[in-house]
Parts: structure tokens; C-alpha cells; sequence
């Protein structure tokens, strides 16, 4: 059976050390992050084109883009955290917990940082540059979301090395 820490690896054969880590190629990342990414797109396009039924003004497109995007993404984010934790908690009570802990883990400076700054930026340019509010906030989107994964699979590597994803917060062996 795979666990979180290794879904597309093999499992490691009883004649290796502890601190054998599985790798995490492309196929993690994309089975990890595309579903969510995917649900985070279709809001903010939905999002962003309701605006425009409202306003032309860029900013505000691309404030409600943003906000579209945030909901789609947690939302599914969530549910996929929360389903990994209920296999290593023993209630939904902890799952849910660890469920928040661990997506503040992952994606708190990563998010903090892209919604503050990188991604309303990267919207706003887009949607300035291009024409099509579409084709902008997509193009924005792209941007940010390169500075964003950079952050967030390096916040996921450090909670699953120090165990907190799995619950296991093995220590060390003394060397």
C-alpha cells in the first residue's frame, strides 16, 4: 500500500535504512496539485467574468479572479488533506485539525506572500496588457502560480521529512 509520502514510489524493501526517502517526480506534483488547480481556474474565470458584468475596471476583475481562485483551490485542497489525515488519525476531529495545520504548513507563506502581492500584481498586469480579460487573468495566472508552486512543494517536502504529514515525527539517528 502507498502512503502520502510515496504514492508513485516503490516501497522501500525491508534491507534499507530508515532514512531512505522515496523521490517525488512530476507525476506526484501533477496528481497532488492539478485537481485543486483545476477547481481554483474554473472559479476565478467564472469569478472574474461575473465581474465584468459589473465593471471594467482591472483591479476589480482581478480582485474577484483572485478571491474566485483562493475558494475553488481550498475547497478542494481541503478535502484532499482531510482525506489523506483521516488514514493516520483515529477522528475526524483530529483529521480535521491536522487537516488545517497542515494546509497552513504547506501553502500559510506561500499564500500569504501570493495573495498579498504576486498574484494580484500578475492579474492586474494581465489583465491590463491583454486585451481579453480571459486570456489576461489566465496569463496572470500562470505568472504567479510558477512563484507559488516553487513555495509550496518546498513547504510540503519540509512537513513531510519532519513527519508531520504522516504523524510519525520520527527522530533522528544519532550518528
Amino acid at each position: 500500500m502507498t502512503t502520502i509520502e510515496q504514492p508513485f514510489a516503490a516501497t522501500a524493501s525491508a534491507d534499507q535504512t530508515d532514512t531512505a526517502r522515496p523521490t517525488r517526480g512530476l507525476a506526484f506534483w501533477v496528481v497532488r496539485y492539478v485537481p485543486a488547480e483545476l477547481a481554483g481556474t474554473a472559479a476565478m474565470v467564472i469569478a472574474g467574468l461575473l465581474a465584468t458584468m459589473w465593471t471594467d475596471v482591472p483591479a476589480l476583475i482581478a480582485l474577484a479572479a483572485l478571491i474566485g481562485e483562493i475558494i475553488g483551490f481550498y475547497a478542494l485542497l481541503a478535502v484532499t488533506v482531510y482525506l489523506e489525515q483521516v488514514q493516520v488519525t483515529s477522528t475526524w476531529r483530529q483529521a480535521a485539525g491536522r487537516t488545517a495545520l497542515l494546509l497552513v504548513a504547506e501553502f500559510g507563506a506561500a499564500e500569504l506572500l501570493d495573495t498579498l502581492l504576486i498574484r494580484p500584481a500578475a492579474l492586474l498586469v494581465g489583465v491590463w496588457l491583454i486585451p481579453d480579460p480571459l486570456w489576461g487573468m489566465l496569463a496572470g495566472k500562470i505568472a504567479a502560480d510558477i512563484v507559488f508552486y516553487a513555495m509550496a512543494a518546498g513547504a510540503f517536502t519540509l512537513t513531510a521529512r519532519t513527519g508531520l504529514r504522516d504523524g510519525s515525527r520520527r527522530a533522528r539517528p544519532s550518528a
